[in-house]
């Protein structure tokens, strides 16, 4: 073969192999995309498509309805109101936020402190996103700024929903209120409807206690955006879910009676309840505060006055104030007593007794004491001496065993956040906090309801409830939650005699119902609707011997701090009982018995209206009770 045709053989076979390896590439490049093409396409296709779409449609939640809140008959103590609010876009100002401000400044109220928040809000986000100029603005305030809209570039008039409540201070400790979420509570509740601009938690009282009832179920509002974020249109919206009502076992006028008649000058808690169910009628504290300040934003000033008060406003003193009982302790005691083999027992009281160098007096001594006393006239003549030698028989083991068994000591459970136990002593607890064994001397003073003592007026209205029937009665505040009634456990008969417990109301008869009783000059005199009760003072400072060998000095000379707590627990009617009640005046001793003539004005209105209302509080049907609110369908 000639050697031109080799060399062209060879050529050929070269380009054949190269265009060989060459297609090959391509081909398994091809194969590659091809291959992730398909991946994309079809094997993750509805991922991609779903991811697509969510830079293009927002799902946004909307804040719930928060429940509402009624009192046994159905009156709302608790609601929502209209927000008239005003917003600023940014984008849309003609001269600018600054010139925007000062326009809309002549209109409303804006102060330093407003304007710096504003251009914050502004700062933080895009141009487009609208900023809360002011809210919570009278009708009188949104009707000017709509007036004057046409000359106000970028100003959007606006109206939502807040928390209201109708009746103010008076219900201040029982509701609680609600504010603006912390970032502790965020971290507590990782639900994401917290971090809504603007969304507001319960803070205390019921509010706090149901708030996830109350809160409800966030909705969802979905909308297109463009790929800047701006709202291009709305596709669907889902409202949510309101919250639940809660029907409390509060009668709001019974309520608003006790608060008006303690008054908001006095320190001072009130709870009435029904002996038969443990229903809580009416909780007050006094001084209380506006709850709606802390919704709207409370100011310094405010705040500051309410933290400074010496009469606490912010406290529950109802649940959290602890006291000593002094003696409404003596018909603890005397259950004991009679328990104990001490039913017949009979004192000469002379007005002080000597235990060591120390010496023991009686309310009485100025006068020679109170002479022979048994036991129901050592109740209604309030004889220390007597409950001394009581409390010198029982010994401080036996007296923390009869104090805890009727209840004290311990917390009464009601379904309000921040209830104190108050304390029993004992001989132990002493010895482990003072490393000191318990003195005889402390056992007398314990025996009145002094020294290491304290309860707080929701417990000493249970004590009060527990003496009327008998029986175990546990306070409740919340009726129905949502559609569900609240269980309610059947009292069970406490473990002392039933003559310990007819001896005990005798007592508690005689001392407002017979002439020299502690009580009598306050007693109810219609008949039918009279009162029981036990008055008691605790003192707050020690009376030193040399200062009752001057003379005591007159309480009213005594500042406020110094004076002695006054104290009453009572029940009515006396042969049928209905209505159990505690009262605490801080520091009242400087008037004669304010405590009594607070009780027997509460106890008699509650009984009148009593006779003015249907056998029954609410029906028994809680889808009969379930009042929805205004625009929700009953189901």
């Amino acid at each position: 073969m000639p050697l031109f045709d080799r060399k062209d053989k060879s050529r050929y076979a070269t380009f054949t192999r190269r265009t060989v390896m060459m297609g090959g590439g391509v081909s398994a490049v091809l194969a590659v995309l091809g291959g992730r093409l398909y991946q994309l396409q079809i094997v993750n296709g509805e991922l991609y498509m779903t991811r697509a779409e969510e830079n293009r449609v927002n799902q946004r939640l909307l804040a719930p309805l928060r429940g509402r809140i009624l009192d046994r008959f159905g009156t709302e103590l608790a609601g929502n109101r209209r927000n008239y609010r005003v917003l600023l876009i940014p984008e849309q100002t003609s001269g600018g936020v600054e010139k925007a401000l000062d326009t809309v400044g002549r209109i409303i109220l804006l102060t330093p402190h407003d304007r710096e928040r504003i251009l914050h809000d502004i700062a933080s986000n895009k141009k487009f996103v609208p900023a809360t100029v002011a809210e919570n603005l009278t009708w009188e305030e949104f009707s000017r700024v709509n007036l004057h809209l046409p000359y106000l570039s970028g100003i959007v008039p606006d109206v939502g929903e807040t928390r209201d409540y109708p009746y103010g201070d008076v219900l201040s400790h029982v509701l609680g209120y609600v504010a603006a979420v912390s970032e502790k509570d965020m971290q507590a509740d990782p639900n994401p409807v917290l971090s809504l601009p603007g969304f507001r938690i319960g803070k205390r009282g019921i509010e706090k206690a149901y708030d996830s009832a109350v809160r409800g179920k966030a909705g969802i509002d979905r909308v297109e955006v463009n790929a800047y974020g701006r709202v291009i249109r709305e596709l669907s919206r889902d409202p949510g879910t309101p919250g639940s009502d809660i029907y409390l076992t509060i009668d709001n006028d019974l309520q608003r009676y006790a608060a008006a008649r303690i008054g908001q000058e006095s320190a001072a808690a009130c709870v009435v309840m029904d002996v038969t169910n443990g229903d809580v009628l009416a909780l007050v504290s006094t001084p209380g505060f506006d709850p709606n300040l802390f919704n709207v934003g409370i100011k310094d000033a405010q705040w500051k006055a309410l933290t400074t008060d010496d009469h606490t406003p912010l406290v529950n003193k109802a649940i959290s104030g602890t006291y000593p009982p002094g003696s409404t302790f003596k018909t603890t005691m005397a259950l004991g007593a009679v328990d104990n083999g001490m039913a017949d027992l009979v004192v000469d009281c002379t007005g002080s007794m000597r235990l060591g160098d120390h010496i023991f007096y009686c309310d009485a001594w100025r006068i020679g004491g109170h002479g022979h006393v048994d036991l129901q006239r050592g109740i209604q003549v309030s004889c220390d001496l007597f409950f001394y030698q009581v409390a010198m028989r029982l010994g401080i083991d036996k007296m923390e065993e009869v104090a805890r068994t009727i209840g004290w000591g311990a917390p009464t459970g009601i379904e309000l956040p921040g209830e104190l136990a108050g304390f029993v002593p004992s001989r132990a607890w002493k010895r482990a906090r003072f490393h000191e064994p318990w003195e005889e001397g402390e056992t007398l003073v314990n025996g009145i309801g002094q020294g290491y003592m304290l309860a707080t007026p929701i417990q000493l209205c249970m004590f009060a409830a527990r003496i009327a029937t008998g029986n175990a009665v546990w306070p409740s505040v919340t009726r129905v939650v949502g559609k569900a009634v609240q269980p309610r456990a059947v009292p069970k008969h406490l473990s002392f005699s039933d003559k310990a417990f007819a001896m005990v109301r005798e007592g508690m008869r005689m001392a407002v119902n017979e002439p020299g009783g502690t009580a009598y000059g306050s007693r109810i005199t219609e008949p039918g609707f009279e009162m029981a009760g036990k008055t008691g003072t605790a003192q707050v400072r020690r009376i030193t011997r040399q200062e009752r060998a001057n003379g005591l000095t007159p309480q009213s000379k005594l500042p406020w701090k110094d004076r002695e707590h006054a104290l009453f627990i009572g029940f009515a009617p006396i042969e049928n009982p209905r209505y159990a009640l505690s009262v605490v005046v801080e520091h009242g001793g400087a008037r004669s018995e304010p405590q009594v003539q607070l009780a027997r004005d509460i106890l008699f209105y509650a009984q009148k209206r009593q006779t003015a209302m249907l056998p029954t509080a609410y029906p028994t049907n809680a889808a009969e009770l379930y009042v929805p609110p205004a625009g929700v369908a009953k189901s």
